[in-house]
């Protein structure tokens, strides 16, 4: 399992307001902190400097600590739910669930089951991952939700972030739990029939 060593945050830097901000630079340095991730290294400021070819200060602009930066490593890959607007917030809810499933690059899997093994083992990193990462994530479907309950079609007195954490958690027991993929058609038909009940359980 890798490590993150802690690091106090260094002074502010002269860098210039305006200057862009380059996303090659980004993605060097997520690259290398997901390389030693993956090979069991000790993440520290040291290690993705010489791996990724980034100077030290070019990381501590992106990044306030080790934590926030294996945070941002972990999720690199994963797209908010796109919940259509204007469709039957039902069809726009679970499509985009299942959708999120067949897209093209989709966030690997084996990146997933290291992101909750490390999260597990680390408390601070579960914490910046959802408080930075998740948290944000889960607005689109939370939006589609309030759409539900303001056109009649969701009850109005369902717990938005209870509904999605059910929802949510039916995915990651196929992971976590069952250990089956989520390219396998079983585990995709337990998943639609499982997001079907809980919509029966909020819808009016």
């Amino acid at each position: 399992m890798s490590r993150t060593e802690a690091a106090p945050r260094p002074a502010a830097s002269g860098r210039r307001p305006g200057r862009p901000r380059r996303p090659d630079i980004d993605d060097r340095v997520l690259t290398a902190v997901r390389e030693l991730v993956d090979g069991g290294e000790q993440v520290t400021v040291n290690a993705v400097v010489a791996r990724s070819g980034i100077s030290r200060s070019a990381v501590y602009r992106r990044w306030g600590s080790l934590t926030d930066l294996v945070a941002a490593a972990l999720d690199q890959g994963r797209d908010p739910a796109h919940p259509l607007p204007d469709a039957p917030v039902r069809e726009a809810v679970l499509g985009a669930y299942l959708d999120a499933l067949e897209a093209p690059g989709r966030y690997p899997e084996d990146r997933l089951r290291l992101r909750i093994r490390l999260g597990l083992a680390d408390r601070a990193l579960q914490r910046v991952i959802w408080r930075s990462h998740v948290a944000r994530r889960r607005e689109p479907l939370a939006q589609a939700l309030r759409r539900g309950i303001a056109r009649g079609e969701v009850r109005a007195d369902i717990d938005v972030e209870a509904a999605i954490d059910t929802m949510n958690g039916v995915f990651y027991y196929q992971v976590v739990v069952r250990g089956a993929p989520l390219t396998d058609p079983a585990a995709r038909a337990r998943c639609a029939a499982a997001l079907d009940l809980v919509w029966r359980g909020i819808a009016t």
